[in-house]
């Protein structure tokens, strides 16, 4: 173990934003710890950042216990955890509308994107709270949609607006330990999840527009600038997006 070096966990991250951010944190020196549901693109995520050292943990951030043994493997590989980048999504049935959305689809959106934010901030808290020194950082995958929605995504949107409020009392709570919190919200990052982007996506006026996209590696930069902040500063929140999208203004 090389107590010189800071430690971070990243879910989601065999693919997307969570990839990027874990090949820009290793080009930065940080220890990796590569949580996702299956265990092949991690090991992609990996040899792609160059970190065969990497801790990589199957996980489904939905289930209490292994969200547990994600954090106690943290522990006993590195002794402590500096960043949780809490990444892990799912935009659920696209182009459902409100009126027909099942039940059990709303509740598997909110059971990843925010029971599993939830379960594992809690851990990384209690990791931080422990550790010694005491302290470390938690930055939250929110996104455009925790402050306008797209038509059609009503669980993914509420979900996000209710990452806002995690994000806070994540903030508040962490005061008297030297835990920070903060909150990314992304738009139009060139993902798998975007990739409707450039054919067409559904707008609030009903018709299909082509949207610009930027570059993941963008998205990346700004989290490890978040991240390497000292805990005396922080960013509450940040919004990083394709400059062109129609967000800012009417369309």
């Amino acid at each position: 173990m090389n107590t010189d070096r800071r430690v971070a966990v990243v879910t989601g991250a065999g693919s997307g934003i969570g990839r990027a951010v874990a090949l820009a944190l290793a080009s930065a020196g940080w220890s990796l710890a590569l949580a996702g549901r299956r265990a092949e693109p991690l090991a992609e995520t990996a040899a792609a950042a160059g970190a065969p050292d990497a801790l990589c943990v199957t996980t489904d951030v939905t289930d209490e216990d292994e969200v547990g043994a994600l954090f106690a493997a943290v522990r006993d590989r590195f002794g402590r955890l500096d960043l949780l980048f809490n990444n892990a999504g799912t935009f659920g049935p696209g182009g459902v509308p409100l009126e027909d959305l099942a039940a059990a689809d709303w509740r598997a959106v909110v059971d990843v994107n925010l029971t599993g934010a939830f379960l594992c901030a809690q851990a990384a808290y209690r990791l931080m709270k422990e550790q010694d020194p005491q302290g470390g950082r938690i930055i939250n995958n929110g996104s455009i949609s925790a402050h306008a929605p797209r038509p059609d995504s009503v669980a993914y949107t509420a979900t996000k607006h209710a990452i806002t409020g995690l994000t806070k009392s994540l903030a508040l709570d962490g005061r008297p330990y030297r835990i920070a919190c903060g909150q990314i919200d992304i738009g139009n990052a060139a993902t798998e999840m975007t990739e409707r982007m450039r054919t067409g996506i559904l707008q609030a006026n009903g018709e299909l527009a082509v949207e610009p996209v930027m570059a993941a590696a963008d998205v990346a930069r700004t989290v490890v600038h978040m991240a390497e902040l000292p805990l005396e500063a922080n960013i509450p929140f940040l919004t990083v997006m394709a400059t062109s999208m129609p967000y800012v203004g009417r369309g």
